[in-house]
């Protein structure tokens, strides 16, 4: 690792997103159906309850083989060729990815049966604190208009059914947080997008519609869970439109014009469709809906890379090359700018053809690969701890045999030794980075199931270890022992390898015992 004046210029310029402004709910108001309506809503969602009770044996035997896997790259590779089967991933990537929707019908209505069910949803409104407007948002779209009705609080089974019963959608944001098979799969599925996996959940009554119009600045997969969703999708209404930075407003139904896919979703299918689709679902009358939206690739663009490269290009530049740093023309301001912009003047074709010249130059001092970093530092922070498999925790800290018992602490000082073999317990789970004074690690085994509860987490690596933290990155899946890692002294080695430990960044190829 070089941690020169040059590359801490390269870490420079990154400037942090803005916050976002959290929209006002409208107030609460609640449709009103008759009550032969409300009982049969009830009772269908009452059966569909009792059948999501049971769990999904086909996933949950996928996730077990999966577990054994012993590359998460892999794993990751496994279970999304899962999600889109028949699709052959790279047919997709080369395809369909970014550039039109899809539709995959199995007939199958058990094919995701498991991963998330009405009866879950149930069960995470009575047992865990879901807050309305942070978990949960009840929306209503009714006479082209979209409603969202969240009371402030906490949402407890008496008001949600409620809600659901007279006509309102429900929208789960983060059921990761509660949901251990989610948690599961996004934390896998994450290392094949290389970005990060989210979902929201949505459960909408029959005969409604919850959600206007709109296009997402997501990828999206729309896996349908239970019942059915009827579903349109309409082109992108310009290139303007396409693959865009952010989502969209509602839209009304004379702004989009026909729909290019119609479709009705069953149990076991999926949709996908890229950023900038515009899309909308609705019920039909005799069945309501549950769907997992699984999103990813958000602002994960070459143009978000490039907004980290170039004010650090254009910083280096300044500093480096004279033809940067000299003076404007004394008269520029009387030829360029709009007011100048329909003038025939050549020193306006002099002017622009100095600027496309140094634009050219400013990509020699592009700092690439610290702009990446800066991309990865934000990825991990972005991420899903890892879920641990049951050998994995055996062999991790998580697993380490200290304990209190019979009025004592027993089996402290579980011992790491140059024969113990090790590895990450992921391929992606930390990265290192330098901000030109010392060289970090960045890492996700410590964040939250919460998206950005928690701030990144780094630790910072000694100069000594740097060789031999790289030799653990580029080892995985291998493991290797502690002794072989290139560090300067066998005690270096074992504090690096005690270190990562420590942080559950790695696991050994056996449980530790007391020394």
């Amino acid at each position: 690792m070089v941690t020169s004046k040059k590359k801490k210029r390269k870490e420079n310029g990154i400037q942090p997103p803005k916050s976002i402004k959290k929209a006002k709910m409208k107030p609460m108001v609640k449709q009103v159906i008759k009550s032969s309506q409300r009982e049969e809503r009830l009772e269908r969602l009452e059966e569909e309850v009792q059948c999501g009770e049971k769990s999904g044996e086909a996933l949950e035997a996928l996730l077990s083989d999966l577990a054994k896997v012993s590359n998460s790259r892999e794993r990751a590779s496994r279970l999304f060729q899962w999600l889109i089967h028949p699709i052959p991933s790279m047919s997709f990537f080369g395809d369909t990815w970014e550039k039109k929707p899809v539709l995959i019908k199995r007939q199958n209505p058990d094919y995701y049966k498991g991963l998330f069910s009405t009866a879950e949803f149930d069960r995470i409104l009575r047992q865990d604190d879901v807050q309305y407007g942070v978990n949960l948002d009840v929306t209503s779209y009714t006479n082209g208009k979209r409603d969202t009705h969240n009371p402030p609080g906490r949402a407890l089974p008496f008001t949600v059914w409620e809600f659901y019963e007279s006509g309102c959608s429900l929208r789960m944001l983060n059921p990761q947080a509660f949901s251990s098979t989610v948690w599961s799969v996004l934390s896998i599925l994450q290392e094949q997008f290389g970005s990060m996996a989210g979902a929201n959940v949505y459960l909408t009554p029959p005969g409604t519609q919850g959600f206007a119009p709109h296009y997402d600045d997501i990828e999206a997969f729309v896996v349908q869970l239970e019942g059915k969703k009827h579903w349109r999708v309409y082109n992108p209404r310009s290139e303007d439109e396409v693959l865009p930075v952010v989502s969209s407003p509602n839209f009304s139904q004379s702004e989009i014009g026909k729909p290019i896919l119609e479709v009705v979703l069953e149990a076991g299918d999926l949709l996908y469709f890229p950023r900038g689709f515009i899309h909308q679902g609705d019920c039909l009358p005799d069945a309501h809906s549950l769907h997992i939206t699984v999103s990813s690739y958000q602002r994960n663009s070459w143009g978000n890379l490039l907004a980290k490269v170039v004010p650090a290009a254009l910083e280096m530049a300044m500093e480096e090359d004279v033809d940067f740093r000299r003076g404007l023309p004394v008269d520029y301001l009387t030829y360029m700018g709009v007011q100048n912009s329909d003038e025939e003047d050549p020193r306006r074709a002099q002017f622009l053809s100095r600027i496309e010249e140094l634009m050219k130059k400013l990509s020699t001092f592009a700092p690439v690969d610290a702009a990446v970093d800066q991309k990865a530092r934000d990825y991990l922070h972005d991420c899903l701890p890892p879920m641990l498999t049951a050998e994995e925790r055996a062999s991790s800290v998580q697993g380490a045999p200290s304990r209190w018992e019979d009025g004592e602490a027993v089996d402290v000082g579980v011992t790491i030794r140059g024969h113990t073999r090790v590895r990450l317990i992921r391929s992606g789970i930390a990265r290192l980075c330098s901000d030109g004074e010392a060289v970090w690690l960045y890492y996700t085994a410590d964040n939250s199931r919460v998206y950005h509860k928690e701030e990144p987490k780094s630790i910072e690596i000694k100069a000594e270890q740097t060789d031999g933290m790289e030799f653990l990155i580029h080892a995985y899946p291998k493991f290797v022992t502690v002794g072989s890692l290139p560090c300067e002294s066998a005690e270096d080695k074992v504090s690096l390898a005690e270190l990562l430990f420590e942080k559950g960044l790695i696991h050994t190829a056996e449980p530790l015992q007391r020394s």
